[in-house]
């Protein structure tokens, strides 16, 4: 038996800034300051990004200053991009000049906090993402991977250069100053009716069938939001149904540059329920999928993450009609599964 699950980010409005993120380039001479790091895809539209950077040394020569946002899809860590082979694709890059000037955002309330922050010489920007971008997602590392885990991810980068974005300019990190940054998921405020799936299966030595039909009260839940699941059996065999077992399975397709599909298990139970021959049964199972109870499985696929306990099982994918799969990188799904052990039957 299987029925579709539903995993979103609870994700709410994001309360008053209470601290700033700053990060400074190796040489000193730029520092890139932003408000927050979290940014709210509503389906419609997603949260724009309003950040300063600080010009810390002014002599910068012949160069001159960007900042960009980029959408990459990473499929191997930062070690392994030797002999000029880089295991990072961008899937979409926008460039803003702030020296000599020539962005000049509209002006919010980030903005003159953080120019306040800064203090002189902070140039402001703005970034509008696009809501046909995926999420941010990222691939749950072994116990001995190192580097930026595999997925997709956010980067504002600020930096000097001749041009913006010449391939053939080699740009100092030393003169980059970069964060990550998340697009993640709001869920739909509207609920639907949840997933109704039954199957009647036949023994051998047995006249009748096992009726089994299991239903969700909705169709969405929160992450850590307790599921339950309204299961109803009716054994007409001649058979005893000697336990439960239920299991939810995370699929991931990657989509981007193959068809890779992973399916990993995020939650398995038994439950201790007998049904005797030619008997009824009716009740509420409840089940709660948490990555604190899969923290070793790699590859699982996770929220973008900024910090090893600052994220949750990937939401699902909300697919639009409007948008291309290719774009979104990395496809997310729940499937649960609740399997009868008949005496006798399997």
């Amino acid at each position: 038996m299987k029925d579709s699950y539903k995993q979103q980010d609870s994700t709410t409005d994001p309360p008053e800034m209470t601290q700033v993120f700053k990060k400074t380039s190796k040489d000193g001479g730029l520092c890139l300051y932003l408000g927050k790091r979290d940014y709210v895809d509503h389906l419609i539209d997603v949260e724009r990004i309003d950040g300063v950077v600080k010009l810390e040394n002014m002599d910068f020569g012949d160069k001159k200053v960007f900042v960009q946002l980029s959408c990459a899809f990473r499929y191997g860590t930062e070690d392994l991009d030797v002999m000029g082979m880089s295991f990072r694709k961008d899937i979409w890059v926008e460039y803003l000049q702030l020296y000599p000037e020539s962005h000049k955002p509209q002006l919010s309330d980030m903005h003159s906090t953080l120019m306040k922050k800064a203090g002189e010489n902070a140039y402001p920007f703005t970034f509008e993402i696009p809501n046909n971008l995926p999420c941010s997602v990222s691939l749950q590392p072994g116990p001995s991977d190192k580097g930026k885990a595999c997925g997709v991810d956010f980067e504002v980068t600020t930096y000097t250069a001749m041009e913006k974005s010449n391939p053939d300019e080699k740009i100092s990190k030393k003169q980059k100053a970069r964060l990550i940054v998340r697009k993640i998921q709001f869920a739909p405020s509207k609920v639907s009716s949840g997933p109704k799936a039954d199957i009647c299966k036949s023994f051998m030595m047995s006249d009748k069938p096992v009726h089994v039909e299991a239903s969700m009260e909705k169709d969405l839940y929160f992450h850590g939001e307790k599921i339950p699941i309204k299961i109803k059996i009716n054994n007409e065999s001649n058979k005893t149904v000697k336990k439960f077992n239920i299991t939810v399975e995370q699929t991931t397709d990657i989509v981007l540059y193959c068809a890779d599909k992973y399916i990993k298990t995020v939650f398995n139970q038994e439950f201790a329920e007998t049904v005797e021959p030619s008997s009824t049964y009716e009740n509420t199972l409840t089940i709660c999928p948490l990555l604190s109870d899969n923290k070793e499985k790699r590859g699982l696929a996770l929220d973008g993450r900024l910090k090893d306990e600052d994220t949750n099982l990937a939401s699902t994918t909300l697919l639009q009609q409007s948008l291309e799969k290719d774009m979104l990188g990395i496809l997310v799904s729940y499937k649960i599964k609740i399997n009868l052990m008949v005496a006798g039957g399997g």
